[in-house]
């Protein structure tokens, strides 16, 4: 088992080597805690950015059952404890609200199975060691506006959200004192993954009172703010730059 020295806490950040994960890791690593990386893909950006942060970096598909429920214990084999999950990882796939026979059976697995059932998995491997937090294990869930509102890429990805969304809340209630849940829930994020959604763009830029899109540095901030409050669980936190109130 290799332990790095100190009492710095241990943050697993679920695809954390591009867009709002990165963000998150950069600002936990900022704030002294040691990350652990992951993604599916990325090995190579992921082992550098860990390098950078003084982190270690883990590859797993949380598609897959048994790759989502080892994440948690390789991390522990490196550091030997773990204080925060931040459940950032998701998928998504464009198909339009009203086409009902283009979200198949296939879609409709997929995205529950990393959106939702991955999140839940990790969560339920990662309870033991968040218990021995020694000032309380956090569980941060990284949702959607989509999860709130009827908007979204797609229904089984907006379903998908607004799950994480109620699990959240479950977990909360029957996790508490010793390990707080809560879920920030953005809406549209300036990365390179958005940055061809111009009617997405244009909706912000015209109707959120920010003028905007959320930059992952935003998502980040409020994570890590979520995380160092240690009396706040059970919330659904919407970053959507005021969009909710037009």
């Amino acid at each position: 088992m290799s332990i790095e020295a100190g009492d710095r806490p241990v943050a697993l950040v679920t695809g954390s080597t591009s867009g709002i994960g990165e963000a998150v890791a950069r600002r936990l690593a900022a704030d002294g805690t040691r990350v652990v990386v992951h993604s599916r893909r990325s090995a190579e950006a992921g082992r550098a950015l860990a390098e950078e942060l003084g982190g270690h970096y883990l590859q797993a598909d949380l598609g897959v059952e048994e790759e989502a429920r080892g994440l948690v214990g390789r991390a522990l084999d490196h550091f030997g404890r773990l204080d925060v999950l931040v459940n950032n990882a998701g998928i998504s796939r464009p198909i339009p609200h009203a086409d009902l026979a283009a979200a198949t059976a296939e879609d409709w697995r997929r995205l529950l199975e990393v959106n939702l059932i991955a999140p839940w998995l990790l969560c339920t491997a990662a309870l033991p060691a968040l218990r021995r937090s020694p000032g309380g294990g956090s569980i941060v869930n990284v949702t959607s506006h989509a999860g709130v509102r009827p908007k979204g890429s797609s229904v089984p990805y907006a379903a998908s959200k607004a799950a994480l969304n109620h699990v959240t809340r479950l977990l909360a209630a029957a996790l508490g004192p010793d390990v707080r849940v809560n879920a920030v829930a953005p809406g549209l994020v300036d990365t390179p993954m958005t940055k061809d959604w111009t009617q997405a763009h244009e909706l912000w830029r015209d109707r959120a009172p920010m003028h905007r899109p959320a930059r992952p540095a935003d998502v980040a901030d409020l994570v890590a703010s979520v995380i160092a409050s240690g009396y706040l669980t059970g919330e659904v936190i919407v970053l959507d730059g005021g969009l909710n109130l037009t």
